[in-house]
């Protein structure tokens, strides 16, 4: 009986040994250095819920900044020295024109030079005639108003061949850049006959301070106000927001169009915008109710499901499931399940909901 009973205290504490080793370790998940240096973290925040307005429009240079250029004079294009879009200096030379006019005028300048040397001789010897008691005061001082009505036709001569820009080397009016800016206009090539009825020949633009005009349709009228926030963007820059606000809101509908246009003045330090760039705009009417909003790259959709994934250390990340509410451009409304101030991972979340999705 005592070999039996210890022979079965044997076979109890096996099997409590094997049973022991059978019981499965917990593992958790924990962001390592490197995982984390690839992510982003940010703070929930509550902001005024804001429902947009989607608008269509376009770039367009700034007219109280652009400088349009019509011919001074008759001529015909030498030489033009610019294209459409090139950036310009003030005074550069951008054409060349041949005019009979400057054959005038510098033929007239040469002929009032040779009256005013002979003018300038015969003042001289009235000088000395003068001293000399051979000649009257009156006649010095008739030769000097004949000298001096010289030299103020030679002034307004000199003038007018500076306000033609008149190149005497070369023979020809050059036409400078009246500004610095960029080319948004040009009607000018080699060979173009110039009078002063022809259309502007270019215009010059300072792209720093762009116009971006709204087509707002009739059915949005009541909705958009000045002064009121937008959001821009442009297939050309995926990803990025021009914002502003309204600065100008007409009064007229375009006849053809059967549109309003709304004015909006946009900084364009880097000329990022360029006039006949088309853009979506979206006016933002602002709103009283506070709600957490969070970019609308950070959600995660599975199962017809909305989850973000919150931060509270390391080794401790919650995909928590959300409801949405109304959506912003970019950005996304939560009416409830999240509290401002906790953390949520904005950037390559997708990554760690798929790695806590094994443990």
């Amino acid at each position: 009986m005592k070999r039996i009973f210890t022979i079965g205290i044997t076979i109890a504490l096996l099997a409590g040994c094997r049973e022991k080793k059978a019981v499965p370790v917990e593992q958790q998940f924990c962001l390592d250095k490197e995982l984390k240096s690839k992510i982003s973290i940010e703070e929930a925040k509550a902001e005024p819920v804001a429902t947009g307005v989607h608008l269509m429009g376009s770039v367009e240079a700034n007219a109280d900044k652009q400088v349009t250029y019509s011919s001074l004079t008759n001529g015909v294009v030498n030489n033009v020295f610019f294209s459409l879009g090139d950036k310009v200096q003030k005074g550069q030379v951008l054409a060349e024109v041949k005019s009979v006019e400057l054959n005038s005028l510098q033929s007239e300048s040469g002929n009032i030079l040779q009256q005013i040397r002979i003018a300038e001789r015969k003042l001289e010897t009235l000088k000395d005639l003068y001293a000399d008691g051979m000649s009257s005061g009156r006649e010095l001082q008739e030769a000097q108003s004949e000298l001096e009505i010289l030299k103020s036709e030679q002034r307004r001569t000199g003038a007018n061949m500076s306000l033609y820009n008149a190149s005497t080397s070369k023979g020809v009016f050059q036409v400078k850049a009246p500004s610095s800016g960029v080319i948004t206009s040009k009607n000018i090539a080699p060979g173009t006959q110039l009078n002063s009825e022809s259309e502007s020949l270019f215009t010059v633009s300072n792209l720093d301070e762009v116009w971006v005009m709204a087509n707002i349709y009739t059915s949005n009228i009541a909705e958009i106000k000045e002064g009121m926030p937008v959001e821009i963007t442009t297939l050309s820059y995926p990803g990025q927001t021009f914002r502003g606000k309204v600065s100008v809101l007409s009064q007229v509908m375009d006849n053809d169009s059967k549109v309003l246009q709304a004015r909006i003045v946009m900084p364009n330090k880097d000329l990022l915008l360029k006039p006949g760039m088309m853009v979506d705009i979206t006016a933002l009417k602002n709103e009283t109710t506070m709600q957490v909003c969070l970019p609308e790259a950070s959600l995660v959709f599975d199962n017809n499901e909305y989850y973000v994934l919150i931060y509270k250390e390391d080794c401790s990340i919650e995909v928590r499931k959300i409801k949405t509410g109304s959506r912003n451009h970019n950005k996304i409304y939560i009416p409830e399940g999240i509290v401002p101030g906790e953390k949520i991972i904005t950037r390559n979340h997708l990554l760690i909901y798929q790695a806590l999705q094994s443990f």
